[in-house]
């Protein structure tokens, strides 16, 4: 099996986010055939369609990635039981200008972690929605809403005992969902 470059969009900028960290420690989990590249999306400007044929650096920069990557991993918090503002605004950057959606037939997959109980259900619901729309196949089952609890992580930032069964499981479902459309 080839290694398939994954990016890796977090929907936060917060320093210490959970999202993130929970990015990083899947990228810790066993799966020899994925490479994760979390991308950078703080510093785009907001998107504006007058600067579609001028676009920045970093605009350019975010489109070669997600084109160059061969499947999407969005992990992402809920603000306001919807998407971050952060995250809409990469994702409107790389589905434009129109007929130029770096976004289209990329495998993904989505989750989030939250202090809630309903983990960030209703977050992954809205980006299932932005993603049907651009034409990005996600992974639908398993689900993972994950509520922040103890031992979710391991002392050094690692998936914990309790959780890694589960994660490890999601992943290994994510990899066969590469796999069906990475060419």
């Amino acid at each position: 099996m080839s290694k398939y470059q994954i990016a890796v969009i977090v929907g936060s900028l917060r320093k210490d986010s959970l999202n993130r960290k929970l990015a990083t420690a899947l990228g810790m989990l066993e799966h020899p055939e994925l490479s994760f590249k979390q991308l950078q999306i703080g510093d785009l400007p907001l998107y504006n369609q007058d600067d579609d044929d001028n676009q920045t650096e970093s605009v350019k920069r975010l489109k070669f990635e997600i084109k160059s990557a061969h499947g999407l991993l969005f992990v992402t918090p809920e603000y306001n039981r919807s998407i971050p503002g952060v995250l809409k605004n990469a994702i409107d950057h790389g589905s434009r200008p129109h007929g130029q959606n770096s976004w289209e037939g990329k495998p993904a997959g989505i989750l989030g972690v939250s202090v809630g109980t309903m983990g960030t259900a209703l977050a992954q619901q809205h980006l299932r929605n932005i993603l049907a729309s651009l034409d990005v196949p996600t992974l639908a089952q398993p689900e993972a809403f994950i509520q922040l609890k103890d031992g979710l992580f391991d002392d050094a930032g690692n998936i914990g005992a309790e959780s890694k069964t589960f994660l490890q499981n999601w992943m290994n479902k994510y990899v066969s969902w590469v796999n069906n459309f990475a060419v």
